[in-house]
């Protein structure tokens, strides 16, 4: 009886099959034709980079039942890597709960000025708002804002966060925050006369805001401007401009963020 070669493996009428190895770096291999061993290092267009123990490098190319693994035929065959999952993102820039099932509206709410400020506030942050279950509720103006606080009625778990234009110094605005008194109220804004200013010119395709005179309706004015009809028209042009949190300018993104984070506080 004659003792098998190693050439018998892939010969003869019953071929053994030799078992497929992933090519892993440090995986140490011999070639059987030269006698050299050496551990992985990478793969690279069909063949396999190995590295002795003096630190010096061959390279072999990739055939069937080329190595031996522990003193047994291996194919070596490129590690499959799997490609990490892509995390889906939000307008806000938060990550995207998918399969997302609205929270229970909480007791807290967020006012905002107007229907605008709380469309531009749903394109950007629904979905953050639809995970933590808050409802945004246009005020109508500053205007009411001591009156409307007093019928809500805070306390703890029923906050109210509050969105104001043109909170700068010595604004209307401004004096008519200051009045509230109201822990469980957080008064937050941003420094534009309405909220479209608050959208960066780039997003709608404009150099900057034309300065409105003043004794002119701001939203009226810039329509005028920039030749986009009337203000419902102007508005659509607008919102349509904004995707995510990237076409708003840095102070309404951070008033909006601080509101959300107030009224999700869990209560005492």
């Amino acid at each position: 009886m004659r003792s098998h070669s190693y050439d018998d493996v892939l010969s003869g009428p019953r071929k053994r099959k030799v078992p497929e190895v992933p090519a892993e770096p440090g995986l140490v291999v011999e070639d059987p034709a030269s006698g050299y061993c050496g551990a992985v290092v990478k793969i690279e267009y069909g063949n396999v980079v190995l590295e002795d123990a003096r630190g010096r490098h061959r390279v072999f190319p990739l055939a069937p039942a080329a190595f031996l693994l522990e003193g047994k035929p291996v194919t070596l065959i490129p590690v499959k890597r799997t490609a990490a999952p892509v995390k889906k993102v939000s307008a806000s820039g938060s990550v995207k709960v998918q399969g997302l099932q609205a929270r229970v509206a909480r007791d807290s709410r967020i006012w905002v000025e107007g229907k605008h400020d709380a469309e531009l506030v749903e394109r950007v942050w629904g979905h953050d708002l639809r995970v933590e279950g808050v409802v945004v509720e246009p005020l109508d103006g500053v205007d009411v804002l001591s009156d409307r606080i007093a019928e809500f009625g805070t306390g703890p778990g029923r906050r109210l966060g509050v969105l104001v234009d043109h909170l700068v110094a010595g604004s209307k605005e401004s004096r008519l925050v200051e009045q509230v008194r109201d822990e469980q109220v957080l008064v937050t804004g941003h420094p534009y006369i309405d909220i479209w200013q608050a959208v960066k010119p780039s997003a709608v395709g404009i150099r900057a805001w034309p300065e409105i005179p003043r004794g002119i309706e701001w939203k009226v004015g810039i329509c005028d401007a920039l030749g986009w009809g009337e203000t419902y028209e102007g508005w659509q042009r607008v919102l349509a401009a904004v995707s995510s949190f990237r076409d708003l300018e840095t102070p309404l993104i951070g008033a909006v963020e601080r509101l959300i984070d107030f009224v999700t506080e869990p209560a005492e």
